[in-house]
């Protein structure tokens, strides 16, 4: 029987003409497509942003690029999720924004105050984006009693920041960019600082670059929107007359804390921004209102995508023959492995080992692969583990920092500490590659027994600092990159601590965590996630204190439009440049698969 297509078998595409027109939709309602020829859309679906807690911020509500949905010319119901309350005795969730079948998760609430007899209280809750951690003084408890922030949804956004000891305050809400920060500690006039809500989501990858009229202008109390970032975290609380700065909310329009002075003289909480996702900024306890969380919203980009069919009867007869010819796709790549921990006893931690093949520092580009259709697991380490894009390119982690024992050797070496045990930091690029995949650490330094500096960790482009007199090592730099589009740093070494006296060492750029400090005290910061930075030294001595983990690492791959990608787990995603490119990035282990679309 004659086929309709003339007798031609394959595979037929759904056809799209949408011109690539952008559009957002900030309400309730049906979706109509700007042409009429428009069947599919790239999609963004923001749900609304968590409420804040007792000193902490709320998470941002989830965000997801879906690749292509359908659109009917009947339209699409769309549900915008609105954010979260902070009134009240319960605090809410965001809640959920959908586009026809498709959704994302609201942003989790802050958490509680844990007071006795129920910490748990204190635990912020799940969401697309966590909620962080609240006010835990449980006095009756062990000083080191972690509280958590909530969990986010892979894919969707990540954790709230958590409570590191006993008694603590104040984690930042999650992003959808990046965890909040962890909430300080110890909760007491003269403590630590503030938690910021985690970075939102850069979506100019997917819509193209800013300004455009779908992005959010700049707006008062909470992070900026106008570079085109969506879902930021809510800041934490804070006290002026006990020198506790309130938190800012995370780029994406997460809105800050308050920070009144005590008792009586409130301080100003900043709602999310309306239509980003944005989590709560957190109240204080000097009676601030706490801030609610953003509505969410979708934005469109109509796709242009050709009909086709391919007939087989000719590629059958060459393969059997073995001359039909194989397509290479020539691919980019961005490889780094997961940071060094930090020393509880100084050393900072080297960065996890960069490799890439362009966007970068041209003295550090391999060369573009060659790849046929193919599938390849996709390995991303954690601190202290290698990330791997099969076995054709391998990262190797960051060293550990010195402290009781000598700083280890990796991607980029450890910094180190005590001197003899552990002043001799780590080298890098080990094992070695063409180009160098990092650099060696920096030496620690002991002035008395009592007295010592750790040095700092090895970044991508530089070696970790030396520790001096009176200053400890600060991270060695590492490597800016716009494989992704935006021009972001990877691969900074973590920074020394320093112990009576003396100043700690800052991270190296491209996520390196900040050393600790002993006097006036200073607790040390992890590596970024997904950066592969090397965590800060802590100081063994304080409460609580302890080694601070590396960045875990991150895997990206890029082709021409020619090239079709697809990538599990749905956590992460595949986006395509302005230009044209196809792009995956891998923040958690999974599989590509390399094709022809």
């Amino acid at each position: 029987m004659a086929r309709g297509n003339g007798g031609i078998i394959g595979k037929t595409n759904q056809a799209s003409f949408g011109k690539c027109a952008v559009s957002s939709k900030t309400s309730s309602g049906t979706f109509t497509a700007t042409n009429p020829g428009t069947r599919a859309g790239q999609v963004l679906i923001v749900s609304g942003g968590g409420g804040s807690g007792s000193f902490s911020g709320g998470g941002a509500g989830g965000a997801k690029v879906f690749p292509s949905l359908p659109i009917p010319s009947s339209g699409v119901s769309v549900t915008i999720g609105g954010g979260g309350a902070a009134a009240g005795p319960e605090f809410a969730n965001g809640v959920s924004t959908s586009f026809g079948g498709a959704s994302t998760t609201g942003g989790g609430k802050g958490g509680q105050e844990g007071s006795a007899p129920n910490p748990a209280l204190a635990v912020g809750s799940p969401g697309g984006s966590g909620g962080g951690a609240g006010i835990l003084g449980q006095c009756s408890q062990p000083g080191c009693i972690v509280s958590l922030g909530g969990t986010g949804i892979c894919g969707e956004g990540h954790p709230g920041g958590q409570l590191p000891a006993n008694p603590a305050a104040g984690g930042g809400g999650g992003g959808a960019g990046a965890a909040g920060q962890n909430g300080t500690a110890p909760f007491l006039p003269g403590g630590c600082g503030s938690a910021n809500g985690g970075a939102g989501l850069d979506i100019t990858p997917f819509f193209g670059d800013a300004p455009q009229p779908i992005y959010l202008s700049n707006g008062t109390g909470v992070g900026a929107t106008a570079a085109g970032i969506i879902a930021g975290g809510g800041g934490s609380g804070g006290l002026t007359n006990w020198v506790l700065a309130a938190g800012s909310g995370g780029t994406g329009g997460g809105g800050n804390g308050a920070a009144g002075t005590y008792p009586g003289n409130a301080g100003t909480a900043y709602s999310g921004r309306a239509n980003s996702g944005g989590g709560g900024g957190a109240g204080d306890a000097a009676g601030s209102p706490k801030g609610a969380g953003g509505s969410g919203v979708v934005i469109v980009k109509e796709l242009n995508k050709a009909s086709g069919v391919w007939n087989l009867r000719s590629q059958f007869a060459a393969q059997k023959q073995g001359t039909w010819p194989q397509f290479l796709h020539s691919v980019d790549y961005l490889v780094v492995g997961g940071g060094g921990s930090g020393s509880p006893a100084g050393g900072g931690g080297g960065a996890g080992g960069y490799r890439a093949s362009g966007y970068g520092p041209s003295p550090l580009r391999g060369s573009t692969l060659k790849l046929a259709t193919s599938t390849h697991t996709i390995t991303i380490g954690a601190t202290n583990n290698d990330s791997s894009l099969g076995s054709l390119i391998v990262s190797s982690a960051g060293g550990e920092g010195g402290g009781f024992g000598a700083a280890q050797t990796g991607g980029s070496g450890g910094g180190g500490s005590y001197v003899p045990t552990g002043g001799t930091p780590g080298a890098g690029n080990t094992p070695p590659t063409d180009p160098p995949q990092g650099s060696a650490g920096g030496a620690g330094n002991q002035q008395s027994c009592g007295s010592w500096r750790g040095g700092g960790g090895g970044g991508a482009t530089a070696a970790g600092g030396n520790a001096s007199v009176p200053a400890a090592g600060a991270g060695g730099a590492g490597a800016p990159n716009t494989i992704l589009g935006p021009d972001t740093s990877y691969a900074g070494g973590g920074g020394g601590a320093s112990f009576i006296p003396g100043t700690r060492g800052a991270g190296g750029a491209g996520g390196g965590g900040n050393g600790g400090q002993h006097s006036p005290r200073v607790t040390s910061s992890e590596g970024g996630a997904n950066t592969g930075g090397g965590g800060g030294g802590g100081v063994y001595v304080t409460p609580c204190a302890g080694a601070r983990s590396g960045g875990t690492g991150i895997v990206v791959v890029r082709a021409p439009s020619a090239t079709a990608f697809t990538a599990s787990p749905g956590c992460n995603t595949l986006s395509t440049h302005p230009g044209g490119d196809k792009i995956a990035k891998f923040i958690v282990s999974g599989t590509l698969t390399i094709s022809q679309p």
